[in-house]
């Protein structure tokens, strides 16, 4: 993935090596190295065999998990756990895990999910979903898996471990024959791995636009929410400023009332691709 330079929001940009100083700072001067040394005791001494095969433990595919946890080792290896079983329960979500594979390539030329160019004022990845690109010509579990694949080249930046994510939904103009795609199955699927089980802070979900059958259908969903969760998701309908008040206009495409050109797809699409290049070399 390219460089980046990171926003100090108070005085203006700094270099990579101080914000990543200044986030270790935020997680109450955790001694890092010892930390991360000591979840990979942790994972390298586990009666799971296949799972100390199967997760990486050098020092960034750790800190995701740190990251994801504030740091605290104990819950760091619990969500180790729980994302390798997921992964090992549900193997038809991760086979052909990448462009190639054609759902997930045609799911991401549709936008779905698509990453805005900038960060919002706090720092955090914002990822846009436009439900009405769907066709239905590849299942929700496809969508699933682009955002999953989309979350996993993402996470590898450090900002995005500790600062976290943002997800936008715009329903606008989704229809009725689309909502019976929304399978309760493959919802609760995403729900479970994208709350107990992924390495990611999440840290709003906001709905736009969304017709009174897509409510009704999401209802489904409700039951296997935890409480955090809920309190994070918000629902603005058609009242676009309510949106503004936590996600600014100067970073948002102008179909969700925001200052930018409309979204295009292919950016992030061809983003993402340089990243596989760069895995492959």
């Amino acid at each position: 993935m390219a460089e980046y330079l990171e926003y100090d929001w108070k005085g203006g940009l700094i270099s990579r090596e101080t914000f990543a100083t200044e986030l270790m700072r935020c997680h109450k001067e955790v001694d890092k190295e010892t930390t991360i040394q000591s979840l990979r005791t942790l994972v390298q001494q586990s009666a799971d065999i296949e799972m100390k095969r199967s997760i990486q433990v050098d020092d960034r595919s750790l800190l995701k998990f740190l990251y994801a946890r504030k740091f605290d080792v104990d819950q760091a290896f619990s969500l180790i756990q729980s994302y390798f079983g997921y992964r090992k329960k549900n193997p038809e979500i991760f086979k052909n895990f990448n462009t190639d594979a054609a759902d997930i390539r045609k799911s991401l030329e549709d936008g779905l999910p698509g990453v805005l160019d900038s960060k919002d004022r706090k720092g955090r990845c914002v990822l846009i979903l436009n439900a009405n690109n769907w066709d239905c010509s590849y299942t929700l579990l496809s969508v699933y898996r682009a955002l999953l694949y989309t979350l996993e080249v993402l996470i590898n930046e450090t900002q995005y471990q500790a600062k976290g994510f943002v997800v936008l939904v715009d329903w606008t103009e989704f229809s009725f024959r689309q909502t019976t795609n929304l399978k309760p199955s493959v919802l609760k699927l995403m729900i479970e791995g994208l709350q107990d089980c992924f390495p990611a802070k999440f840290k709003g979900i906001h709905f736009i636009g969304q017709p009174w059958y897509v409510e009704a259908a999401l209802t489904v969903i409700k039951p296997f929410l935890k409480d955090k969760t809920k309190e994070r998701i918000y629902v603005h309908g058609n009242n676009l400023s309510t949106l503004h008040e936590y996600v600014a206009r100067d970073i948002l495409p102008t179909e969700m009332g925001g200052e930018q050109a409309g979204y295009n797809p292919e950016v992030w699409l061809k983003t993402i691709l340089s990243a596989e290049k760069v895995e492959v070399v």
